[in-house]
């Protein structure tokens, strides 16, 4: 097709401006090349949901008692007075298998939504001018740009770059650097972008793609359990075991109160039960093996960890709102027990919004004194270094509009400058020279390099540019401001590293220029492959760039080290200009320095012996001039002696440090594909503030999912032993098939809506973070559930026994009585249950709706399954008087709670203590 010059021609692509862009020809693109979109996971649909929540052999033994017990009371008694007995224990199962569906179901629904919002900005050239747009926006034809530690969006062509390499190991499952060049064009998708840039013509999209499954590269695996879900899987399976054991006691108790009972009949000694027939004998056998069974049904832990799912994916969505995505369903409950937060300082303690402010030639100011009185020779030297020695670029619509600068903070700040302050015209600069090559920017050596060859005296030029004192570490001369080349002795030395101290105590991040002419034997190719020298350079200028702290960030630090969380800065700049952002944002403190091992440079901590950086770990709060493996190690230390750490990145640099820590947090804006996909939630505003407002919502998912434990153990263990007592000594259960499936279905509607749905307070931001090996169950929850589980087994174990002589009521009424009074204690319970250890439950009620609409429609549904549902229930309309006596009953669980938070308990696991 002739190359790659005959494809973009074919696709109607100028190579400099890229395509149109506008409505028109992007839709004719996208019909016929299709969109950037690749196959999604199958639908899931609800009667999925239905049979994943019916699915277990006890409830499939309890529909089968229910189904016989249907069959024989219509075969005995005809359909309309028959089917009430089997027909409410199956429609009562059937509500629980429908709630549990819609929870899984509304739950999968959440996570396809955060899927559909995982989304990348790249950047395009349409109608030359370049802009950001949706990954999914791409069309073939498009001009993409590439940087290092972007992720290829689409199958392409190489158009043009430097030293562009990239990783195929998406592509070829081996971590392999490819160098991308004229003549080995070839860009895949999902391969990353490993050093160097370039642009790169769009080919394929969508299902087109040769890895068509590319963009759902940052997704959420729903499907993975997380470190809480994997210990409440262990309880909620000792829960079940403890459940089904119970269940079989029960069984056997009934069994032989039964038999018992049937031997006495015979005699003539008592009536234990009716029913001398065979048929009589088969309903009784069924009905107790369907009380023993539906025991089992409501101590599964399914009910448990579905609450615990929906609180998750509860907090991933209401996290979405206060900018934070989370990628990964173990970061929600992982950020509640971070102790310490490593983080970077452009873009996330920065806004990211850099302007020069300083500009020195040899060592006179030039805001003091106006450019133009430095040499013009120099200044068209620095001008020659910002326009060719740049990933940037600058776009004018028209004559008299604005300029748009786009490329990294860094050279978007610097070519503002050059334009607004030297009248730097790019695009003539660049018609004058011809690059030779290039060395991009990397975290290691801080700087980048380009050799040019000057059409005008067909002269060759070395320019570098980067970190203030790597690049005077590379100079022997400098340019003073007329323009004249003086040696770079000792005293000038520190003359420059004085101005370069004293625009980073200011906070300025100091870059400098530098030059150096050539000759044509200079640049042959050496045996390392660089043509461009390192040594002998002069000096041009210095710049001082501003970058001011996001607004709030130092509350936000504050708040974080009020909750316990110790901040790290981990940056690249010096450390004067460390320490004086770390001042400013509140991270370092009075007093705070080099002597008491609270800042560091990068080489320092590197030189330390493993001892030593363990015990230094804790004390660092700043760490300059650092590479990527210095943050790498610092998590490895922090984790090592037992800290939860989260990390802060937003560049590929970071990706290893992201993947290593046990939050990775990057940033939605700057951040590169590499170090989104690294991490486990995205700060969509890259603000330090929503780190914050994350580390709050962690520990109230946490703190919420242990209400919720607390709450649900309290009914079963009342359940249990009720149960168990109450068959060994009479062989009967106080509470029904149908009774016990409805306790289950509104303890866990009330439990999941009510208390899986609560909203962060300050409160959880004043206590210290919850360890990694912290019990789920503290000894808090412990006194609150025994006594609260103590209280109601003593009132209904009154009630069975006692009941109808205390209260004068029949054996019916008893039975209704102990039904009410059990559900109502529950209601009263979630009250007490909202607050762990704070005496007023009524606090904060009114924020949370959705509690009080679930206790309401609980109340509404009970008073209809007492007083209006007989036929279906088998329960007794009550009185007013007997109502009041249940809410009397079930209000004491308020004092009851009051005073037990009253007795203090020790810090100590209880189970440590033995």
């Amino acid at each position: 097709m002739g190359g790659v010059t005959g494809v973009a021609s074919a696709l109607g692509t100028d190579m400099e401006k890229g395509i149109s862009g506008d409505a028109e020809d992007v839709h004719l693109r996208v019909k016929k090349f299709g969109h950037n979109l690749s196959m999604r996971r199958p639908k899931r649909h609800f009667l999925s949901s239905m049979r994943d929540a019916s699915i277990g052999v006890v409830l499939v033994i309890l529909l089968v008692c229910a189904a016989f017990l249907l069959g024989f009371g219509i075969k005995k008694d005809g359909f309309v007075e028959g089917w009430y007995h089997g027909g409410s224990i199956l429609f009562a199962e059937f509500a629980v298998i429908m709630v549990f569906a819609t929870f899984k179901f509304w739950q999968y629904k959440q996570f396809d939504w955060l899927c559909r919002e995982n989304d990348i900005q790249v950047e395009v050239i349409r109608s030359g001018r370049r802009q950001k747009i949706s990954i999914f926006k791409i069309v073939v034809g498009d001009v993409v740009y590439l940087d290092s530690g972007d992720k290829v969006p689409a199958d392409g062509l190489f158009l043009d770059g430097q030293s562009l390499q990239i990783d195929e190991l998406s592509m070829t499952g081996e971590s392999r650097y490819v160098e991308v060049d004229s003549d080995r064009p070839f860009l895949f998708s999902g391969s990353t972008v490993v050093d160097g840039y370039g642009r790169m013509l769009a080919i394929a999209v969508g299902m087109n793609l040769t890895w068509g499954k590319m963009m759902s590269s940052i997704s959420l695996d729903s499907s993975k359990q997380t470190p809480l879900q994997a210990r409440l899987k262990k309880l909620t399976s000792l829960i079940g075991i403890v459940g089904l054991v119970v269940a079989f006691l029960v069984f056997l108790a009934m069994l032989i109160q039964y038999s018992l009972g049937k031997t006495q009949d015979e005699k003539g000694n008592r009536d234990f039960i009716a029913g001398k027939t065979w048929g009589n004998d088969i309903v009784n056998m069924v009905e107790i093996i369907a009380a023993a069974v539906t025991i089992g049904v409501v101590m599964t832990p399914k009910g448990l960890m579905l609450a615990v799912e929906f609180s998750l994916a509860y907090s991933m969505k209401r996290m979405m709102v206060d900018q934070a995505m989370v990628r990964k369903l173990s970061a929600c409950e992982t950020m509640g027990s971070t102790a310490t937060i490593c983080t970077g300082k452009t873009g996330i303690l920065t806004m990211s919004q850099m302007k020069v402010t300083k500009f020195w030639v040899g060592q006179d100011s030039m805001v003091e004194s106006a450019c133009p009185s430095a040499s013009k020779h120099v200044l068209d030297l620095i001008l020659d270094g910002v326009a060719l020695n740049s990933t940037g670029s600058i776009y004018r619509p028209s004559l008299g509009s604005e300029y748009e600068f786009s490329g990294g903070p860094t050279e978007k700040a610097i070519l503002s400058w050059a334009v607004s302050q030297l009248s730097m015209d790019m695009e003539e600069t660049k018609k004058s020279c011809e690059v030779i090559q290039v060395e991009a920017f990397n975290s290691q050596i801080k700087r980048s390099g380009v050799l040019i060859r000057k059409s005008a005296g067909n002269t060759i030029h070395v320019h570098w540019k980067g970190a203030a004192e790597m690049v005077l570490a590379m100079c022997s001369s400098f340019y003073n401001k007329s323009g004249i080349v003086k040696d770079l002795d000792e005293d000038e030395r520190v003359r420059f590293e004085q101005i370069i101290q004293e625009m980073a105590v200011s906070s300025l991040g100091c870059i400098a220029f530098a030059h150096k002419q050539v000759s044509e034997e200079a640049i042959q190719e050496r045996e390392d492959g660089k043509k461009i020298q390192e040594d002998g350079l002069t000096l041009l200028g210095l710049v001082g760039i501003k970058d001011p702290c996001r607004p709030g960030v130092k509350s936000a630090v504050q708040a974080c080290q009020d909750a316990g969380v110790n901040i790290k800065m981990i940056t690249g700049d010096n450390i004067f200009t460390a320490k004086a952002i770390a001042m400013e944002c509140g991270i370092l403190k009075p007093g705070d320095d080099a002597f008491n091992g609270a800042i560091v440079e990068g080489i320092e901590f590197r030189s330390y012996t493993p001892e030593e950086r363990l015990r230094m770990a804790e004390k660092i709060r700043v760490m300059a001039r650092s590479l990527p493996s210095d943050k790498f190690l610092m998590v490895q230390c922090l984790k090592q002696i037992g800290h939860v750490v989260a990390v802060i990145g937003d560049g590929r640099n970071n990706a290893s440090a992201l993947k290593e820590a046990d939050i990775g947090l990057s940033m939605g804006i700057q951040g590169t594909s590499v170090a989104k996909e690294s991490s486990d939630i995205v700060i969509l505003d890259d603000n330090f503030a929503s780190v914050a407002t994350v580390l709050q919502w962690g520990r109230c998912t946490y703190n919420n999912i242990r209400k919720l434990l607390q709450f649900q153990l309290t009914w079963k263990v009342t359940v249990l032993v009720v149960s168990f007592v109450v068959a060994v000594s009479s062989g009967d259960v106080p509470l029904t098939a149908v009774q016990l499936l409805w306790v289950k279905l509104i303890m866990d509607v009330l439990g999941t809506l009510g208390l899986a749905a609560e909203w962060p307070t300050r409160e959880l931001m004043k206590k210290p973070p919850i360890g990694r090996t912290d019990p789920l169950i503290t000894n808090v929850m412990w006194k609150n559930l025994l006594a609260q589980a103590m209280y109601q087994i003593a009132i209904l174990l009154t009630l069975q026994f006692k009941g109808e002589a205390i209260l004068g009521v029949d054996e019916a009424v008893k039975r209704t009585l102990i039904f009410n009074a059990f559900v109502l204690c529950q209601v009263f319970n979630g009250f007490n249950a909202r607050k762990l250890e704070k005496k007023n439950v009524f606090e904060g009620i009114h924020e949370n709706k959705l509690f009080l609409g679930v206790v309401c429609m609980t109340v509404v549904l009970q008073v209809a399954m007492v007083d209006f549902l007989k036929r279906f229930t088998g329960m007794e309309p009550l009185s007013w008087g007997q109502w009041g006596t249940c809410i009397a009953i079930a209000a004491v669980s308020w004092p009851v709670g009051w005073v037990v938070k009253c007795i203090p308990v020790p810090g100590t696991p209880i189970f440590n203590l033995f």
